[in-house]
């Protein structure tokens, strides 16, 4: 018998043990559980170390506590000020360090925003929490045959999301496309966080030129601040400048004061 590997990620732990016990309950499934973003990448590691990966991640949306419609996916990494890791942003460091394993999201609500966001961060099916174990099963056994499942109801509010994030990302790669070679390493190094005096020594720009040229970002961008133009650049899948370098340069990380251009 072909064993299915499924791990359970959620921080209300009645819920995890509850649903990790009722999928034990199946002969094909083995369960484990987590009960935070962290938890759950050192069990996908350990398990890869040891030559038992996991097949299935269930995630719940709300992992972490963060309010529903909150911010996009954010690297794992990050997590916010209590060291915490939402559901979407899971789902995304899942899918680049074990692409392999397939995530399925657990959700308190329809939502079809944030369903679309669990999409494009790689979550391979959305389902309520209150479904029946047999649809979950069936939705687990799904995904490993690379099929995506959402409920019904939401497809056509998920069809329009990810319709207009295309739109917004098309329009802002056609911004990009406007910079030159120079503001476009310029916004590279904006969207890394460092400030004017650090992207001058990065790029041997004097500050009123790399100013000059940080003007003409915002312009070209049609935005008024740097986080706007640091999110526009990122939906335009525009990457930071590599830090690697200097510690002179991992230093001047003062980018924005009250939201405007430093």
């Amino acid at each position: 018998m072909v064993r299915v590997r499924v791990l359970v990620v959620d921080d209300h732990r009645i819920f995890a043990e509850s649903l990790a016990a009722a999928l034990a309950a199946e002969p094909d499934v083995e369960v484990s559980a987590a009960g935070s973003g962290p938890a759950a990448l050192r069990c996908l590691d350990r398990a890869a170390a040891e030559g038992r990966r996991f097949d299935v991640l269930l995630v719940d949306a709300d992992l972490g506590g963060n309010v529903p419609g909150g911010r996009p996916a954010v690297p794992v990494q990050e997590g916010n000020a209590d060291g915490l890791v939402d559901g979407i942003s899971l789902v995304a460091g899942v899918r680049g360090a074990q692409p392999g394993v397939r995530t399925v999201v657990l959700a308190g609500r329809d939502d079809p925003r944030r369903a679309a966001l669990a999409l494009q961060a790689g979550a391979c099916g959305w389902v309520a929490k209150d479904c029946s174990l047999s649809r979950l099963l069936t939705v687990i056994r799904g995904v490993l045959r690379d099929e995506t499942h959402l409920p019904p109801a939401l497809l056509t509010g998920v069809l329009r999301e990810l319709t207009a994030a295309r739109k917004h990302r098309t329009e802002s790669e056609r911004l990009v496309e406007s910079l030159t070679p120079r503001e476009r390493e310029v916004l590279r190094c904006m969207v890394a966080g460092l400030g004017r005096k650090a992207v001058a020594e990065r790029l041997y720009l004097s500050p009123h030129t790399v100013r000059t040229h940080m003007q003409n970002v915002l312009g070209k961008l049609g935005v008024h601040s740097t986080l706007a133009a640091v999110a526009l650049a990122r939906r335009a899948g525009v990457g930071p400048a590599d830090l690697s370098g200097s510690a002179a340069e991992l230093s001047g990380n003062v980018v924005e004061r009250g939201g405007q251009l430093a």
